[in-house]
């Protein structure tokens, strides 16, 4: 079943991937005038580097390498061209379709049309080189997120806790952690949260270039918590967990801990655990029958899915990522979309949700639109 799954799922992700392409190639070899010998370089030129991003993938499984590196700095990079050209192509088809009926191009437009096709394809790939260099530099700039919250629960302490929270790292080979780590670090954190996706599908990289070092220098009073995310069962779930608790990291899945007799951490196993292992996670409400709910109760789940409903069970705080905000503009019209808060705090009920937008990125090392972040929150609790 799980195999059936995945070539499914495969199968469609090529087929689009291949459908984009092939309309940005069409598109892009009628720009360039008849009989130009560009037309064949640019024909190989594009078919080698359109695959790219899916030979990365393979070699990164089969053959981790410096080869299999640049292969997959090449295919990343192109992920976000693809998109540039895809919605640039797209927006040229359309006013054309437009012009058609409402007649508002001028007719010089096309006095010259090889000319104006040059122009076109110049325009379009500076824009396009411009939004790539812009997006780049963003997505290596985190900002520091902070949040003021109190919780107020008859067995709370009163007192204050700092909490550094993080998540969708994709340690692997376009992301490192000593950054983070040291950011992380500045804060003098009580507490660390790192809400899934902290390793990239492929964890043969991030063992290879022992990125998980990092990892055990983070600081934290009292202690480093993470939950599993979709991509960590992508990878395979038993190896990554077993990677990330040997490097400092203590995994909840789906269980309950009480923290310094002051309140209840709960982490989820992720939502995809079913499609991936065939065997369901267990329900919130199990989860929670073995925690007090008068002591405050904080909550990490990966996807940030049934917040409602969450609200109604004694959770005072959820943590969740996935989104990533879109990462690139326009998708995060379509995370909006999906899901209930896509990125930010909202207040549902008495509990207090934040969905982080992450620190890294998935594919494209890119982000257009929002700003990578790590979560500083200050956690104020009352009786």
């Amino acid at each position: 079943m799980k195999t059936a799954t995945f070539i499914i799922f495969f199968s469609i992700v090529l087929v689009v991937y291949g459908a984009v392409n092939t309309y940005i190639f069409i598109r892009g070899l009628q720009a360039i005038p008849s009989g130009s010998p560009w037309k064949s370089w640019f024909s190989v030129f594009f078919w080698l580097v359109a695959s790219t991003f899916i030979l990365a993938r393979v070699l990164e499984r089969v053959y981790p390498s410096l080869l299999s590196g640049i292969i997959t700095w090449i295919g990343s990079f192109w992920l976000g061209f693809m998109l540039f050209f895809f919605l640039a192509v797209l927006l040229i088809d359309l006013a054309r379709l437009l012009n058609s009926f409402l007649h508002f191009i001028p007719a010089s437009f096309y006095a010259n049309l090889t000319h104006t096709k040059v122009i076109t394809l110049v325009i379009v790939l500076g824009l396009s080189v411009l939004f790539v260099t812009v997006s780049f530099i963003n997505a290596r700039i985190p900002r520091i997120r902070e949040l003021n919250l109190t919780i107020s629960k008859p067995q709370a302490n009163p007192g204050e806790l700092t909490i550094v929270m993080a998540s969708d790292i994709h340690l692997g080979t376009i992301r490192k952690a000593n950054r983070l780590v040291e950011k992380i670090n500045s804060m003098d954190p009580d507490l660390v949260l790192l809400a899934g996706d902290i390793v990239d599908e492929d964890l043969a990289p991030v063992i290879n270039n022992n990125l998980g070092e990092a990892l055990c220098r983070i600081q934290s009073k009292l202690g480093v918590y993470a939950v599993t995310g979709n991509h960590e069962y992508i990878g395979g779930v038993g190896s990554a967990v077993e990677y990330l608790e040997k490097h400092g990291i203590r995994m909840l899945r789906d269980t309950s801990v009480l923290i310094d007799n002051q309140f209840y951490l709960v982490g989820r196993d992720d939502r995809d655990k079913p499609r991936f292992t065939g065997k369901p996670r267990k329900d919130l409400e199990e989860i929670m029958a073995t925690v007090d709910t008068a002591f405050p109760v904080i909550l990490m789940d990966h996807q940030p899915f049934d917040l409602a409903k969450h609200a109604t069970m004694g959770v005072d705080l959820q943590l969740s990522g996935h989104t990533h905000h879109g990462q690139l503009w326009p998708f995060n019209y379509i995370t909006n979309a999906i899901y209930e808060v896509s990125w930010g705090y909202q207040q549902i009920g008495n509990t207090h949700v934040y969905v982080s937008s992450g620190y890294g990125t998935w594919g494209p090392p890119l982000r257009l639109g929002n700003r990578p972040e790590i979560v500083l929150i200050n956690l104020r609790f009352t009786n």
